[in-house]
């Protein structure tokens, strides 16, 4: 899509809920370089919580913006380059310390491989797809297993190949389901970590799935196909 339209959106959202037949809204996430560039009308969320609960609350139906102070887990915030990350987050000793790692330098090697965003965004818009008025650069799907299942076979549909899930339990639906899709213009499945699971209610049998904006509507011209 070159240019938003809410209807065409809405139509997308409930074709791949009812198509996957899901509980929750597809999450529309538009990461903004420019305050500027918030479109109008959103209104500025007045809680100080994680990226993954603003997800997870988008999914259930608000819609919101976020900057740098509302966004309460920083390794998120840092991932999605809202903030740069702090030295104890880049480091490892921040995962070390929680007896995550067996080592400081396994810590390490796992923070280097997130996915992450320069920090030069000044907010980020959360919407569900259906509602949202602003184009989505990128699209968050809390599902269960089956259900992002048929999202993977939409996803090699056309062009077929593989599909390649990549995560390691931590920073999930900031860097894996967002950093990660938006910087590479590849989808990603990831099972969740624990602070998203504690935190925004992610349920045992959730995982999430996060794709590019621009993909939307091939996947679900995939979907229906199937």
């Amino acid at each position: 899509m070159n240019s938003c339209n809410v209807n065409e959106y809405k139509e997308l959202s409930l074709k791949i809920k009812n198509k996957l037949g899901l509980k929750k809204s597809p999450v529309a996430i538009k990461l903004v370089l420019k305050e500027d560039d918030i479109p109008d009308g959103i209104p500025k969320i007045e809680e100080h919580i994680r990226h993954c609960e603003m997800v997870q609350k988008a999914a259930q139906g608000d819609t919101f913006y976020a900057t740098a102070e509302q966004q309460a887990c920083k390794g998120g915030a840092g991932a999605l380059g809202i903030i740069e990350p702090p030295e104890k987050v880049k480091s490892g000793e921040m995962y070390y310390s929680l007896g995550r790692f067996s080592s400081l330098g396994s810590a390490k090697r796992t923070v280097d491989a997130i996915p992450k965003i320069d920090p030069i965004m000044k907010a980020i818009v959360y919407a569900p797809l259906e509602t949202a008025p602003f184009d989505p650069d990128v699209v968050v799907i809390i599902c269960n297993p089956k259900q992002a299942m048929q999202l993977a076979q939409a996803m090699v549909y056309t062009l077929g190949g593989r599909f390649e899930a990549d995560f390691a339990g931590i920073q999930s639906l900031c860097g894996d389901a967002v950093a990660g899709p938006y910087t590479t213009k590849r989808p990603n499945i990831t099972l969740g970590c624990s602070g998203s699971r504690k935190f925004a209610d992610i349920k045992p049998d959730e995982v999430i799935v996060g794709m590019n904006g621009e993909n939307i509507g091939c996947v679900v011209n995939a979907l229906e196909a199937l």
